[in-house]
């Protein structure tokens, strides 16, 4: 395999890995939404939790590098956020924490391929 067949393997995974992680947030929302308190962290890890992926979807549409490494960094501010307000629901509901943690552990893992990304992009361009 060429390395552009394993580059272009890695944006699928990537993109997929993103889409599944919408999921996991979305399903976690729809788990929690039975506590009031919950209502408006769930609303906004559900934002952020999501554009996620949604940016990374567009940036992989973008025209230039500046923009593509624009979305990217707007994805991983929106993981950055998604971590706090995980850690928020996390420490108000500890009986989910293991389902939880689980979620948080994957953005985790988003942010660092994110920031990888990036950097990868930046050393291989000239911006």
């Amino acid at each position: 395999m060429n390395t552009t067949q394993e580059k272009a393997d890695f944006k699928k995974e990537f993109k997929k890995r993103c889409f599944l992680f919408s999921l996991k947030i979305l399903e976690l929302s729809e788990d929690l939404k039975g506590n009031r308190t919950n209502w408006p962290l769930l609303d906004q890890v559900v934002r952020s939790g999501t554009s996620i992926g949604a940016n990374v979807v567009e940036g992989g549409n973008s025209t230039s590098k500046r923009e593509y490494i624009n979305y990217f960094n707007i994805a991983l501010k929106s993981a950055s956020e998604t971590l706090y307000w995980l850690a928020l629901i996390k420490e108000t509901n500890l009986k989910k924490m293991d389902k939880i943690e689980k979620i948080y552990n994957e953005c985790e893992e988003l942010k660092r391929l994110l920031s990888t990304i990036i950097l990868n992009t930046k050393s291989n361009s000239k911006i």
